[in-house]
């Protein structure tokens, strides 16, 4: 008989909100305080959740099991997937020398590591974000900045930082159209409402970045270049999230950015090139010691990850992907055992998508990755083992706060929390961006918490005589900031800078900036409800939905021809490049 989810078990939501958040003030203690390793973090808060979702919230321990069961396997595969392929590149990149060309390189643009960290943190993180998202411009841009020297804290730290502006618009905008979806509001003009909050953060950030690196005066001092990256962004941002959609902001706006700020950092250089205190003094901008064959022989793996992921995110692709290969599971004992606090029950199927995971695009990118660099196949292999023997605690780490994820959405217990949120009253606005802050912090992922609390957002909205366009777009926008927090996020993190262990440092050095930047982001949400209200674009559901409705009825069945003429595609540009480094970055030493 199917269990009804109960959302106010103690008969008082303040009481039953309270205890609801105890795992989650665990986590927040564990990390910060014991500085607890996170796979014993994750371990123990899931041992704590699942205490109070049988005691106080009454669920069946069979349910507690297999919802927590259901997160891990979703942490496998695709979001483990992501971070063992993309640190395997990086890996092989090292172990083939390919690596030191790219820092070379890098140094030649610039020796500031202020510079490097806006190019690679920022800008290259947010067009890896807008392709795939979920962790891989982390592991790809904390790796990449570990190599070049930075200490693993900042690395990491700088990374998930970075990693914030990005966020709602990532994986191709899918926390935009899950919001819409969810919600009921206008895609369109939930994008629009984004695209009016977030360009203020996509200016910041990179000063942000700078200031937390280097301090304020050092910060002030590469303000032309932090100008030029995030005004580049955030001009870009604008003005395709409002015109086009809330597909590509994020790779339009990474394009313009890294162009901009790699053109203007030819022409204009600080004075005096900053460096960590364990570097010693800069030496001056280095001198380009590689032909610029073997240069592009060098980035030819990140050229070809880039390709193979922004094919993966286009629609066609991976509707032909997922049609190609995709298996569905129902989790028995747990599909629509459930009914939730609206009466419905909730589904557990599992989707083992195959070849449209974004890591199996990473995959491909990687094994054409092999002969580029050069690496034998017994090389490559010693490569992959090594990488899976790095991985296997931030593996268990990723599993499990999935998990738990899973076990909170299953039990009520983020509806608990969602529900106290929203009786806050006028001030909602406010601690609506906390509320997609907190969905973030638990699932690690933007879209998640758009699915966990966008109806909620909206709901609410309606009661206070809020427009719902402004609160479920601040759901996605202040989620961004919980991204950096998230232990699924710094247990990639702490993957890909070898800072495997130190998961409470990073924590540590992340809490109180996500804090800030979310407060930001709901004093802004309140000018927005009752303030500058012009800044809230119109919408019209009942049109919007016919549309939607009679674009689904005109959709066709069967494999989209129209993916697979891309495919093809991706492939021949990969192979022309494959052949154009190794003919043009002959002699490379390795």
């Amino acid at each position: 008989m199917p269990w009804k989810m109960e959302i106010d078990p103690l008969g008082s939501l303040a009481l039953s909100a309270l205890i609801a958040a105890v795992p989650i003030l665990y986590l927040f203690w564990a990390l910060a305080y014991k500085r607890m390793k996170g796979h014993w973090a994750a371990i123990s808060a899931v041992v704590i959740a699942t205490l109070i979702a049988i005691v106080a919230y009454g669920m069946p321990i069979n349910l507690s099991v297999l919802s927590i069961f259901n997160g891990f396997i979703f942490g496998l595969w695709p979001v483990c997937w992501i971070v063992v392929t993309a640190v395997y590149i990086y890996n092989l990149s090292v172990e083939t020398k390919q690596f030191e060309i790219i820092k070379n390189s890098l140094a030649a643009i610039s020796d500031d590591r202020r510079v490097q960290a806006v190019i690679i943190a920022f800008s290259f993180g947010a067009f890896l974000e807008g392709a795939a998202g979920f962790g891989t411009p982390v592991a790809i841009s904390a790796a990449m900045l570990a190599g070049l020297g930075f200490n693993p804290i900042y690395a990491a730290g700088i990374c998930l930082i970075a990693n914030t502006a990005p966020v709602a618009f990532g994986a191709i905008g899918i926390p935009i159209v899950v919001a819409a979806g969810v919600s009921g509001v206008d895609m369109m003009a939930i994008s629009k409402m984004v695209g009016r909050q977030l360009p203020f953060f996509s200016i910041i950030v990179p000063f942000y970045m700078a200031v937390v690196m280097a301090g304020w005066k050092k910060a002030i001092e590469i303000w032309p270049i932090l100008l030029v990256s995030g005004g580049s962004f955030a001009l870009t941002q604008f003005f395709v999230s409002n015109y086009i959609g809330p597909y590509l902001p994020d790779i339009l706006s990474a394009i313009i950015s890294i162009i901009a700020t790699v053109i203007f950092a030819k022409i204009w250089h600080p004075k005096e090139s900053w460096t960590f205190e364990h570097e010693g003094a800069a030496l001056g901008r280095a001198k380009l010691q590689f032909s610029a064959g073997q240069v592009f022989r060098a980035w030819a793996p990140f050229i070809l990850l880039s390709i193979f992921v922004a094919a993966w995110g286009i629609k066609p692709v991976k509707a032909a992907l997922d049609q190609l290969a995709t298996f569905k599971f129902p989790i028995v004992g747990l599909d629509k055992e459930v009914i939730d606090h609206l009466g419905k029950p909730k589904g557990a199927v599992y989707a083992f998508n195959l070849l449209s995971a974004a890591g199996t695009a990473i995959l491909f990118a990687g094994i054409l990755s092999i002969p580029v660099m050069g690496a034998s196949l017994s090389t490559a292999l010693k490569v992959a083992g090594r990488t899976l023997n790095q991985l296997k605690w931030p593996i268990v780490t990723i599993g499990t706060i999935i998990g738990f994820a899973y076990l909170y959405n299953f039990s009520g217990m983020a509806i608990t929390l969602g529900y106290a949120f929203a009786s806050t009253g006028v001030i909602f606005p406010f601690f609506a961006a906390f509320l997609g802050w907190l969905g973030v912090f638990m699932t690690g992922s933007d879209t998640s918490s758009n699915a966990l609390f966008g109806k909620l957002q909206e709901v609410t909205a309606r009661q206070i005589g809020v427009d719902p366009v402004l609160t479920v777009a601040t759901n996605s926008s202040g989620g961004v900031f919980g991204k950096m927090i998230s232990p699924q996020s710094i247990a990639v993190a702490t993957a890909a800078t070898g800072y495997v262990g130190h998961e409470g440092d990073i924590f540590r050095f992340t809490l109180k900036h996500s804090i800030i930047l979310t407060i930001m982001m709901g004093i802004i949400a309140m000018l927005q409800a009752y303030v500058f209200t012009w800044m809230i674009p119109q919408w019209e559901q009942v049109v919007v939905q016919a549309a939607q409705q009679a674009a689904k009825a005109a959709t066709p069945s069967g494999i989209p021809s129209e993916g697979i003429y891309y495919l093809i595609a991706t492939f021949v540009i990969s192979f022309m490049i494959v052949i154009l480094s190794r003919v043009m970055g002959r002699g490379v030493s390795r």
